[in-house]
């Protein structure tokens, strides 16, 4: 049977990147249920690694996990005027159960907000209630028009953290501080090089004050919205009436926040590391680090070989690693080389009769350098400190990823100053990080996206390393506060 191809990024990117998701098994539609996927057991494995190291963070910074229903009466959702005109177009509705016509229509869970504001309202009476700190792991619905598997799909799996305050301070800094926990997941684990910034009033958050994200560029030169932390200020309070008595005995509204990541980072690790050959991961994120292929030829040798990658494997594994020992039979080293690196694992460990003479391993990392021949670098590592040797090139090819992503982010990044250069820069489908001034209008930013399709990403944040300075709008000539971030995008 002829090997599965991958189409290549410079050939058709949009069919590469379906293609490296079906050859690493992550997901498939999920064809009887319109606009929706399957997770795999390797896709599922990968959130499972990005919800432990978030839900650490989110418990380190004082918030516990709750579960709220799945359907929302119809009249919730209503209650906050922008909130329901935002997410109309997508929501879904249950009209009809038991066998008969709901007294209520229930809207499937879009988001949590509205029903977390209903219940904020039961459990806080007192300034001593507050802050109320709470995350949700669950899925969510919203009817897409236009689906593509962990960017953009009808139902999809994610966090939603809801928190309430006594002041609107106290607010404003929860939303930065989980801005920042995104951040240091996406940099530190993902090795995804996000930047931090305000969306603009055109594309906040319906029904909140302000929008914080964390945008990445994929390989394209596309931007990729990785999170969200939103300032609601008090409109989901009064709407559903979550008040407090302060210290003077004075009753009033609460602040609150909310903010989420969703499966959509399993597409940002896709686009930001992988390559022609397949999916390419983290070691900090991977479901299995290192894959132990035992090579032998004759039945003789295989006892010896297999009880040597047993016993090397629980080493690792008891060093904290992730480890596969593939003992299929019936299947050819390469071919088993080939769908490891198809799925991604950052190391493979080779071992065979002359391998057990020298108590060494053969080791290939998923990029490597070319040796004198041209071909991936492999490497003779001993038995002795085997464990130790693994870790350094592990954690290398997790710095090695990030430094990767943050330079091909640089080489893809202009600052422009006139409208032509802003055009060429968008011109014949081409996208990159385009940093232009704009003068702070809805009706400029519109008229951008128009002309070119490319949209306001962000308003960066002091401390992102862009140059904050005032300047002149490159659509309209007139006065602009800053540089801000244009790119087309998913």
């Amino acid at each position: 049977m002829p090997e599965a191809r991958i189409t290549p990024r410079s050939e058709d990117y949009s069919q590469w990147y379906q293609d490296v998701i079906s050859q690493a098994q992550l997901a498939e539609p999920a064809n009887v249920v319109k606009g929706c996927m399957v997770i795999r057991p390797h896709g599922f494995a990968i959130w499972e690694a990005i919800q432990g190291d978030l839900d650490k963070r989110f418990k380190a910074t004082g918030h516990k996990n709750a579960s709220f229903p799945l359907l929302i009466p119809m009249s919730f959702i209503q209650k906050e005027a922008e909130h329901v005109e935002g997410f109309a177009p997508e929501l879904a509705v249950v009209t009809h159960a038991g066998g008969k016509e709901l007294e209520e229509a229930y809207v499937v869970r879009p988001t949590s907000e509205t029903i977390i504001g209903h219940f904020f309202s039961k459990w806080i009476d007192s300034h001593r209630d507050l802050p109320l700190l709470i995350n949700q792991w669950c899925n969510v619905m919203r009817w897409e028009l236009r689906t593509r598997m962990f960017l953009r799909t009808g139902e999809f799996q994610w966090q939603e953290g809801h928190t309430a305050h006594a002041t609107h301070e106290e607010a404003q800094e929860e939303v930065q501080r989980m801005l920042d926990v995104y951040r240091d997941h996406m940099w530190d684990v993902l090795a995804v090089p996000v930047i931090r910034g305000v969306k603009s009033a055109n594309e906040r958050f319906a029904g909140a004050l302000e929008t914080r994200t964390v945008e990445g560029m994929m390989q394209d030169g596309k931007a990729l919205q990785c999170g969200t932390s939103h300032d609601l200020g008090q409109n989901f309070g009064k709407a559903f009436d979550v008040m407090f008595q302060n210290a003077a005995g004075e009753r009033e509204y609460v602040w609150q926040t909310s903010w989420g990541v969703s499966t959509r980072l399993i597409g940002a690790l896709i686009m930001t590391h992988s390559d022609d050959d397949g999916l390419v991961l983290p070691p900090r994120v991977a479901p299995i680090h290192v894959v132990i292929v035992p090579i032998y030829r004759k039945d003789e040798e295989r006892t010896a070989v297999l009880e040597a990658a047993d016993k090397i494997a629980q080493d690792l594994r008891d060093d904290g690693l992730f480890v596969e020992v593939d003992k299929r039979d019936g299947m050819k080293p390469g071919a088993k080389y080939f769908e490891w690196e198809r799925k991604g694992v950052p190391m493979r460990l080779e071992i065979g009769p002359r391998d057990l003479e020298q108590r060494a391993v053969m080791c290939k990392m998923r990029i490597a350098e070319a040796d004198e021949r041209g071909k991936p670098k492999k490497e003779l590592l001993s038995w002795d400190d085997l464990g130790v040797e693994v870790g350094k090139r592990l954690d290398a090819f997790q710095q090695l990823l990030l430094d990767r992503a943050l330079a091909f982010r640089k080489a893809n990044e202009v600052e422009v100053d006139t409208w032509e250069e802003f055009e060429a820069a968008f011109a014949e489908g081409e996208s990159k990080f385009v940093w232009a001034h704009w003068d702070g209008t809805t009706e400029t930013e519109l008229a951008i996206k128009e002309a070119t399709k490319a949209t306001l990403r962000c308003i960066p944040l002091e401390g992102e390393g862009y140059e904050i300075a005032p300047g002149t709008c490159i659509k309209t000539g007139k006065p602009s506060a800053q540089r801000v971030l244009f790119a087309k995008n998913y």
